[in-house]
């Protein structure tokens, strides 16, 4: 508790300076003009809106701000006659506002979304977006509408798939919906919807994500210079924002696929569409039918006698309503599940299995507007992820039945509060402070055993509570027309299992404008992360372990440096960046040889083994350079990325303590996106990607090792049956050889995908048809490899040999699918 007071006391005189500075401001008379920016027919909140007085490049470079998370803007200017205003984003149609620069007022902006002209000229703002403007750098963000034209596994339409296409975002394994970004694992990636945590973002094992692109907003990528506000992991931010619901009419879209199919509905809730009183409400959700496909297929191959399946649902929703001009409440939530089952019956008894696992989330928030320049948020957060083992298993003897029971659980639940304030004091500066407490509960193990017959009943939980909090405080600042600087400072807590910790982590970025088009940019950051996740894998499955940090396992930390270029082509609407990078980690760890989450807990021996004891701590580091080319509106649109990076590992039990590269370093990756517009009515799609072959640990050669014994013969002599004679016996036993950790490359991997849409605007409804190719010239991609022994033909005559063959498995070959998408 000390520890939350003094970080709230510090977050109080942050608070209070910041209100200083605010108060200090002087000079010239000044205007503040404030207000929400937000989507005509909607009533959506807009992020990241581009606001700026009319006028010079210069002007704008020193008199413009953006929208918040929120929609909120609020930007200062010199007293004057007449002012005249610039609203843009990508995707909507600029729009311009004229106003008296006499007084301060509040003015709210509806922009339109841009549309097709005809068939060859699309209008957009595109000139009004520009990377080179900002000092934030190592960001992307992809257009929902973009990411609802690539094509997709399946028809599937993937959010973190799409940013697995992203330069400095490595992929995992084939069809695998886990990143990893810039060397880092898939527990160093914070995945924020909401507000909230999501600590699994897979459905189906890892070929899908959890994220229904229906009912988001936007999402934003951060590989590294990251703002103070974000905090607790080493390599990315993922942050996803639902949709409010739309406030004037009802909407609905939707889709059926082959394998799942899913429904959304946003409208106002009562009469009142805009201003106090107004609420609106979202409800999406999606659920596969796999389980109703298999189903008679297993029970006709089995003669009824074995049942299995697989399904995933995720629900999401929200309500959102203006209390006051200055208040507005938004209550959201994540719901999803995955379950796998199999049943076995037979006269001696029955085997029934079952994995599970799912997130839910909720998010309450509440917004206050203090002033025309101060912007506050408060938000009440809580998350839970869990994962679930069962087994029954019957079996029936003459004169009794056994029955085995084993449920494995493991899992990890959030509550926590947040405040934020956006300040905005003058032109120059924009100021964000906040502070943040989160309790978390790990279960990483919870057995219940079972045997009827030898009488045992054993029941284990692990419960591990700790508190993990934050306060920040950032100033994105233009000193003058060529510089941007982002400066910050977060100060992280961890407080639990007798130990405590105190980290600050400070963060820099900053640009230089050479030219209005033209930026050169640089950045770091110190990032510390208190919970950590055990993977044999490393493919990000539910299997993983959350745990915490503890007295034995230190917290993860990294810092990372960063420099490159930014340049926009105003006439064409492309976008270049380029950067180059180092990162280095410290305290990460991983399983010891041999060790594996089934071994934390033995339920067939009172043994019980501590998770801490399984673990190894080491070091990483990973370095390269990044290039992306992109174009986010236009009749044509995509990108072009290109990454080459190094990432080693060094862990003093692995690898007899030499440095390894772990699985996922790939040399070299590319990635280009295209969607051609070739009519409103029809919309052509295609992605390639190839990528340097994982680094894997297979058997240099395997041997046959001799086991030996003795037995006597049944030879007896004598009145004391004295045996005669000892047999001795030897059987082989097939031993692999293994050279160095993860010294063996699989072969490169390489896939193209295509896609067609059809349009067709209908009296009420908008309809689409799409039909697509994953890997499109079958490519057989390596899933996994293994030691075979194959029989070889004799030659002349000879008696056939056999000898040893690595073969290379394959999952997808080419995946033909169509859906049927529409809106109404």
């Amino acid at each position: 508790m000390n520890h939350f007071l003094r970080l709230f006391l510090l977050g109080w005189l942050s608070v209070q300076a910041a209100f200083g500075q605010l108060k200090a401001t002087s000079g010239l008379p000044t205007i503040t003009i404030s207000g929400y920016v937000r989507e005509a027919g909607s009533q959506e909140a807009l992020i990241g809106v581009n606001v700026y007085r009319s006028g010079l490049a210069t002007d704008r470079s020193r008199l413009g701000t953006t929208t918040n998370t929120y929609g909120f803007y609020s930007i200062t200017l010199p007293v004057q006659d007449s002012l005249r205003l610039v609203y843009s984003i990508v995707g909507y149609d600029t729009q311009e506002q004229t106003f008296s620069g006499q007084k301060s007022q509040t003015v709210n902006v509806l922009l339109r979304s841009g549309k097709l002209l005809n068939e060859v000229i699309v209008r957009s703002s595109r000139a009004d977006e520009k990377v080179s403007d900002s000092p934030q750098m190592s960001q992307i963000d992809v257009p929902i509408s973009q990411i609802k034209k690539i094509p997709a596994l399946l028809g599937e339409k993937d959010v973190l798939k799409v940013l697995q296409l992203m330069p400095g975002v490595q992929k995992g394994s084939e069809g695998q919906s886990g990143i990893y970004v810039r060397g880092g694992g898939p527990d160093q990636n914070l995945i924020v919807l909401d507000d909230a945590v999501v600590y699994n973002a897979s459905h189906l094992f890892g070929f899908f994500s959890v994220f229904n692109g229906d009912a988001l907003k936007s999402v934003e990528l951060t590989k590294g210079g990251f703002p103070a506000r974000f905090g607790g992991r080493l390599s990315s931010v993922i942050d996803l924002n639902m949709k409010d619901g739309n406030k004037e009419k009802l909407h609905g879209e939707g889709g059926i696929g082959l394998i799942s199919s899913r429904l959304t509905l946003e409208g106002p809730l009562g009469k009142k569409k805009s201003g106090p009183g107004s609420t609106s409400f979202l409800i999406s959700g999606r659920r596969t039918y796999l389980d109703v496909l298999a189903a008679p297929i297993i029970a006709s191959q089995s003669g009824g006698n074995t049942s299995a399946g697989y399904y995933f649902y995720d629900l999401n929703a929200k309500l959102n309503t203006e209390l006051t001009t200055k208040d507005k409440l938004y209550l959201s939530g994540y719901f999803g599940r995955d379950r796998f089952y199999a049943k076995d019956k037979s006269a001696n008894g029955s085997n029934d299995i079952g994995i599970g696992w799912g997130n839910a989330t909720g998010t309450l928030r509440w917004n206050h507007l203090f002033s025309d320049k101060v912007f506050g948020n408060a938000s009440l957060i809580f998350s839970n992820y869990d994962f679930t083992i069962t087994s029954k298993q019957i079996d029936v003897y003459k004169d009794r039945t056994d029955e085995f029971n084993l449920n494995y659980t493991s899992g990890i639940q959030d509550v926590g509060l947040k405040y934020d304030l956006d300040i905005y004091p003058n032109p120059r500066h924009s100021l964000r402070v906040g502070v943040q407490a989160t309790a978390h509960r790990f279960t990483p193990s919870a057995i219940v055993v079972k045997n009827t017959g030898l009488n045992d009943n054993r029941l284990e939980v692990d419960k591990i509570d700790v508190v993990e909090s934050g306060v920040y405080a950032e100033d994105t600042w233009k000193p003058n027309v060529h510089a941007r600087v982002n400066g910050g400072l977060r100060l992280s807590t961890f407080s639990g299992n007798n130990v405590t910790y105190v980290r600050p982590e400070p963060r820099l970025s900053a640009a230089y404008m050479i030219r209005p088009d033209l930026s050169v940019k640089a950045s770091y950051a110190l990032m510390n992360q208190y919970v950590h996740l055990l993977s044999n894998t490393g493919i990000g499955l539910p299997t993983d372990l959350w745990v915490p940090t503890t007295d034995r396992v230190k917290p993860q930390q990294s810092q990372q440096v960063a420099i490159g270029i930014a340049k926009d082509f105003a006439s064409t609407g492309f976008t270049l960046t380029a950067e180059g990078y180092y990162k280095k980690m410290d305290n990460i760890i991983n399983y010891r040889e041999g060790a594996s989450f089934l071994l934390i807990d033995d339920p067939t021996s009172a043994k019980k083994v501590q998770w801490e004891d399984n673990v190894t701590a080491g070091r990483g580091w990973s370095y390269g350079g990044e290039v992306l080319l992109q174009k986010k509106v236009g009749r044509f649109s995509g990108w072009l990325g290109y990454t080459l990076s190094w990432t080693q590992w060094q862990f003093a039990d692995l690898n007899n303590g030499q440095p390894f590269f772990p699985r996922y370093d790939r040399r070299h990756d590319v990635s280009a996106v295209g969607i051609y517009e070739l009519s409103p009515k029809i919309t052509l799609s295609s992605t390639w990607v190839y990528g340097t072959g994982q680094a894997l640990t297979l058997p240099n050669s395997t041997y046959n090792a001799y086991t030996h014994g003795s037995v006597y013969t049944s030879y007896y002599a004598g009145p004391n049956n004295i045996p005669l004679v000892q047999q001795l016996f030897s059987y082989p036993r097939q031993v692999n050889d293994y050279g160095p950790k993860n010294s063996f490359r699989a072969e490169p991997y390489h896939r193209f995908d295509v896609s067609v849409q059809f349009h067709k605007k209908m009296k009420r409804h908008e309809r689409t048809w799409e039909f697509s190719a994953y890997n499109a010239y079958n490519r057989r991609n390596p899933f996994f490899y293994q030691l075979e022994t194959v029989s070889q033909p004799g030659i002349n005559g000879a008696a056939p040999t056999q000898r040893t063959a690595l073969k290379r498995y394959s999952v997808f070959p080419i995946v033909p699918s169509i859906s049927y998408n529409f809106k109404f």
